[in-house]
């Protein structure tokens, strides 16, 4: 009997009888309209699948069912589980970062204090709109590199937009020029996105929106030394909430 590829042996038994031309699809995507309909599906139903019952629980078979497809169909377009979900992850942590077409073509328009808080306010936004995969993801990335990376991918596009704005700030006079900027942007990266999993995925307390995106461009601020902002014609201040 001739010997099965490495590739092909390594594939799960539907995935395995495949035909060379299904298994290439698996590596390079589906080339027809139909195929990227049919991937799409199963892309949205792992989706589902994966918010309902995390990733330890959730089986192929599920998904296929979920996107009223045989479980043949799952195998036809990913080799496994974890195959479909780091595609996912990839996709979300894609979403992020994706710049805000409303604002990017004038990113200097706003005092430095608002730009902090578009920031802020804009991944918050985009965290809370898909807490429930972020919560998976927060979770498969302790032990799978591959969501890992993705999720490191995240946290340096961040870092590499915030270290040379500190830095374009210190010139100006702005923010404390004993500062490294370095250290500086990952620190504060690393607080925004800590607190936005133990508030939107851990639950650790409830909080108004745009008090959180306030408070995080007060110690945004503060730690870059900025001082107070200056107060804005027709912004007017969120009063504090009273503690129950």
């Amino acid at each position: 009997m001739a010997r099965q590829s490495e590739a092909t042996a390594k594939l799960p038994p539907a995935a395995a009888s495949a035909s060379p031309a299904q298994t290439e699809e698996v590596r390079t995507g589906p080339r027809s309209r139909k195929g990227q309909q049919t991937r799409a599906r199963l892309l949205d139903a792992a989706k589902v699948v994966f918010e309902r019952d995390g990733f330890l629980d959730a089986r192929i078979a599920d998904i296929a069912e979920t996107a009223q497809l045989a479980i043949g169909s799952f195998y036809h377009y990913f080799d496994s589980k974890e195959q479909i979900f780091r595609e996912i992850a990839q996709l979300q942590e894609a979403r992020l970062t994706a710049p805000d077409a409303a604002h990017e073509e004038l990113p200097e328009s706003d005092s430095p204090w608002e730009r902090i808080r578009r920031a802020n306010r804009r991944y918050l936004q985009r965290y809370r709109d898909e807490a429930a995969l972020m919560g998976v993801i927060e979770q498969v990335s302790r032990y799978d590199e591959h969501v890992n990376s993705a999720r490191f991918a995240t946290m340096k596009h961040f870092v590499e937009r915030a270290e040379p704005a500190i830095r374009r700030l210190q010139e100006q006079g702005l923010v404390d020029s004993r500062l490294d900027a370095r250290f500086a942007s990952d620190a504060l990266g690393a607080m925004v996105a800590r607190f936005a999993e133990l508030w939107l995925v851990q639950g650790y307390r409830e909080y108004d929106f745009e008090q959180a995106v306030d408070q995080l461009t007060i110690l945004w601020s503060n730690a870059l030394g900025m001082g107070q902002e200056p107060e804005a014609p027709g912004r007017s201040k969120r009063p504090a909430r009273k503690r129950a």
